[in-house]
């Protein structure tokens, strides 16, 4: 699979309209075929900065940055940020969340 995380710092004054400002783009991807997880969270460090935490099967990461809404997103997001994005994306095995080893929860 490939996983992915990308970094958005956000201009002040989209900090708090960027979820909506997202949403089709993250309801879109939700729905490809290939997606396997696609995940926003807000960092307790800086209010501005958003993660997206996403994967993809193997045959689906092609055809998701190729998509029609993958290029309408991105356009939507760009007004917003401050900066490029950081991303780290890995072609990794699995295909998944697995439990964590080291904290086991009865």
């Amino acid at each position: 699979m490939y996983f992915i995380v990308v970094k958005f710092e956000t201009t002040p004054e989209s900090t708090e309209q960027f979820p909506e400002i997202v949403r089709e783009f993250t309801e879109k991807t939700r729905q490809e075929p290939g997606n396997l997880f696609f995940e926003w969270s807000r960092s307790l460090e800086n209010p501005a900065e958003y993660v997206l935490v996403e994967a993809f099967t193997d045959e689906g990461a092609g055809p998701h940055v190729q998509s029609e809404h993958f290029a309408k997103g991105l356009e939507a997001m760009r007004p917003c940020l401050t900066k490029t994005p950081s991303i780290v994306s890995r072609q990794v095995d699995g295909n998944g969340w697995d439990a964590m080893g080291e904290l086991q929860i009865d």
